[in-house]
């Protein structure tokens, strides 16, 4: 009994020790988490400080401005929905020393609401290209836009059109020729009801060799197309995205885009506008736009009003070539028979035989751009459609 009353004493004793051992790993275990704990809030603590730092410790000050334009640009689409408000379109051939005034003019007229600008570099051949990177290194909100050889303004407005995001477009030429200014006066322009709104260049700050051909254009074109205008040329114009979208530009049609709006069905308004004199560089633009401006105005006139109906103009001086020949025959036929008069050395006689010849071509040329026309798919048909009700 002795022996086994010492044995259970001896069990009871081993396991009063094993208990009092027991709490000793908790005990480590809670001061390893204590210091933990606290090396985490030092490193909390001195993450903080850094990004509390003084703005001038190790950032560069270009790079901390560029960020805050970037967040500022961020911030302005966040607050319209990520939707773009206007989007302005600058064509550009050897600009370089004027890229940088411009832009800074453009940022003062739209410091407010989401926007774009899209540069067309049309093939330059000067630092503009490497300014224009400069400018959006601290601007994301420039496009940049590049052509390998020189297309022309055309070309490129139809590329600016393409790729305009904005509700409203303002294109403008990138010489300070243009004043930024007027771009909020040309979208309230639009705002109350006008499809597309022209600038008009009054007072004109260039030479006469450019002023004095350009009013006598000006007016041949208001007269063939029936659109009072006073400066079809002007670059600084504004746009709502459907009459963009719908207007197709090529070749030389930069300057009838107001006319082949109007064709369209849409409303077509103008402003004046403020002009100043070229700072930097030299004109890009000689006497020979002009011709190539009538000849594009033929253009104009044939494939929007008679593409579809050929024999309409044809036919017409057709007719009016046959029936004028016509006359004069029979007044010569008539003196051959009643005075026995010769014809045959009569050059009036041969001028209305060549006006019947010349007028039964013209009819049958109109004849053969009717079958050309009629045999094209109905489905081709391309309409400007204001509205649609599915």
């Amino acid at each position: 009994m002795t022996e086994q009353n010492q044995d259970v004493q001896q069990n009871n004793n081993n396991q009063s020790e094993g208990d009092q051992r027991e709490p000793r790993p908790q005990s480590q275990d809670r001061r390893f988490r204590e210091r933990r704990n606290q090396g985490d809030r030092g490193r909390d603590n001195r993450r903080e400080m850094r990004n509390t730092r003084p703005s001038n410790d190790r950032e560069p000050r270009e790079e901390r401005q560029r960020e805050e334009r970037n967040d500022e640009g961020r911030q302005e689409e966040r607050q319209h929905g990520g939707q773009t408000e206007l989007s302005v379109i600058i064509p550009l051939l050897n600009e370089e020393q004027s890229l940088p005034e411009l832009y800074r003019k453009l940022r003062d007229v739209l410091s407010r609401g989401g926007y774009e600008i899209i540069f067309i570099d049309d093939g330059s051949t000067d630092g503009s290209l490497r300014v224009l990177h400069e400018i959006r290194n601290r601007d994301r909100r420039v496009k940049i836009i590049r052509f390998r050889r020189n297309y022309g303004k055309s070309a490129a407005l139809a590329v600016g059109f393409k790729h305009a995001k904005g509700n409203y477009i303002v294109t403008m030429d990138a010489d300070l020729q243009d004043d930024p200014a007027e771009i909020p006066n040309l979208i309230n322009e639009l705002k109350k009801g006008f499809d597309l709104v022209s600038g008009w260049k009054r007072k004109r700050k260039d030479p006469l060799s450019k002023t004095i051909p350009s009013k006598f254009f000006n007016f041949v074109t208001s007269v063939m197309t029936n659109i009072k205008l006073h400066d079809f040329n002007c670059g600084l114009k504004a746009y709502r995205k459907e009459v963009v979208k719908s207007v197709k530009v090529y070749g030389e049609l930069h300057r009838y885009i107001p006319v082949l709006a109007h064709w369209q069905g849409f409303k077509v308004g103008e402003i004046q506008v403020k002009h100043y004199p070229r700072k930097y560089g030299k004109t890009k633009f000689g006497l020979g736009r002009f011709w190539k401006g009538f000849l594009d105005l033929l253009t104009v006139l044939f494939t929007t009003r008679y593409i579809r109906r050929p024999l309409h103009l044809f036919g017409f001086w057709g007719s009016v070539s046959t029936f004028t020949g016509f006359i004069i025959c029979l007044y010569l036929a008539i003196l051959k028979f009643t005075e026995g008069m010769v014809l045959s050395n009569r050059p009036l006689f041969l001028a209305g035989v060549m006006m019947i010849i010349v007028g039964v071509q013209f009819i049958s040329l109109g004849l053969l751009g009717e079958m050309i026309a009629k045999t094209r798919l109905e489905t081709e048909e391309e309409y400007s459609i204001s509205e649609y009700w599915k």
